[in-house]
């Protein structure tokens, strides 16, 4: 069943701190459908922000944060790293797999019927690529949990400063920032870097629309 236009809602946010999740923070806020926002977040989250009156930030286990409630009506999970910045691939799957899906888990459990996540370019649990297999298989373990709907945003690279969010520099976005930039009208749009705000604009409009079932977010569908 779609969801209600008019009714109140609160959301769930995991993984304020990285470009999407900084971008999904300021729409939820911003957004008179939610009526209150939850991050729960491994650090505590820092900005102008976090004086919102509609925002409540607690920091630790995710996971056990979730399931210590509030309900929340949607929930967003904008959580990612690279294997350079955790360390090695088994640090890199606790965060994109385990993570993930323990907090998505713990949100259906509560009660929660909407889910949006970021997913990658390329995810399938069939893929020689690690980094593609580990997103495959995170979406699997997903559409397992049961939500009503579910919507995964397969964004490729992203556009935006994570310097500003004092977050590692990823030199694959800033070589194929420059390298593209000269062409990028000629650049396929499902190829074509995205700006973190448009991906979470994109979830965010799925998960208002309430259509129950599984939606997949392409890049070339989040640029139009």
């Amino acid at each position: 069943m779609a969801a209600a236009a008019d009714t109140p809602r609160r959301a769930l946010l995991a993984g304020a701190s990285g470009l999407i999740g900084r971008a999904l923070l300021g729409q939820l806020l911003a957004d008179d459908r939610y009526e209150h926002v939850d991050v729960v977040a491994r650090r505590p989250l820092v900005g102008e922000e976090t004086r919102h009156p509609k925002l409540t930030v607690k920091s630790g286990d995710m996971a056990a944060l979730v399931a210590d409630g509030p309900i929340a009506d949607d929930a967003y999970i904008a959580l990612g790293t690279t294997i350079g910045v955790a360390g090695s691939q088994a640090a890199f799957r606790a965060v994109d797999l385990d993570l993930v899906v323990a907090i998505a888990r713990a949100a259906r459990a509560a009660g929660t019927r909407r889910l949006g996540v970021v997913s990658a370019l390329g995810a399938d649990p069939a893929s020689r690529v690690f980094y593609n297999r580990v997103k495959g298989e995170m979406e699997a373990a997903l559409r397992a949990l049961g939500y009503e709907t579910l919507a995964i945003a397969r964004p490729s690279l992203l556009a935006g400063d994570r310097a500003a969010l004092g977050q590692p520099v990823r030199r694959g976005e800033v070589w194929a920032a420059r390298l593209l930039g000269p062409v990028m009208r000629l650049v396929p749009a499902g190829v074509r870097p995205i700006e973190a705000s448009a991906v979470a604009a994109a979830l965010r409009a799925a998960l208002g629309a309430g259509e129950p079932g599984v939606r997949i977010l392409t890049s070339a569908a989040m640029q139009r």
